[in-house]
């Protein structure tokens, strides 16, 4: 019984509306049909399927509601995770609006594996990675990216 795919993730929101118009317009989600939480919140997806579900952060007594959040838990910050990467295509497309709407972002590209990456933050500091493959440096978008094949290596590291 292998897990076979990703069903969405969750973010506590500090501005829940900003949230949902930052997913819909930067990156072409849509709200989805959404069962009756006993708390506010979106479904948003892509193509009928459901990839990420927010909340309001700031409810009372949401560690009750928030499994994974404790009552102390501190808000804007990616946590333990460090980002959440989403398959994409057209990256000149993405790079045209982020431009456009100010929206800071840092290009990477994976030779190897004709990998082009494009990082950028959400309005509550949730770092998120759209991967485009097959992006050759021939067709790559014009960038002053990091070339993963030119960073330093980390040796092996012991606890």
């Amino acid at each position: 019984m292998p897990i076979h795919s990703l069903n969405h993730f969750f973010i506590r929101a500090h501005d829940l509306e900003l949230t949902k118009t930052f997913f819909q317009e930067m990156l072409g989600f849509e709200v989805m049909p959404r069962p009756d939480f006993p708390f506010p919140g979106y479904w948003m997806g892509i193509n009928g399927s459901i990839q990420v579900h927010m909340g309001p952060s700031h409810i009372p007594n949401r560690e009750k509601y928030y499994i994974g959040t404790p009552a102390d838990a501190v808000n804007g910050q990616t946590g333990v995770i460090d980002h959440v990467a989403f398959l994409a295509e057209e990256p000149n497309g993405f790079i045209e609006k982020f431009v456009k709407n100010k929206i800071n972002f840092r290009p990477r590209y994976f030779p190897e594996s004709n990998l082009y990456q494009l990082f950028i933050t959400d309005p509550n500091g949730v770092m998120i990675e759209l991967n485009f493959f097959n992006i050759t440096a021939e067709n790559a978008p014009k960038w002053e990216g990091e070339d993963y094949s030119k960073m330093e290596r980390v040796g092996e590291i012991t606890n």
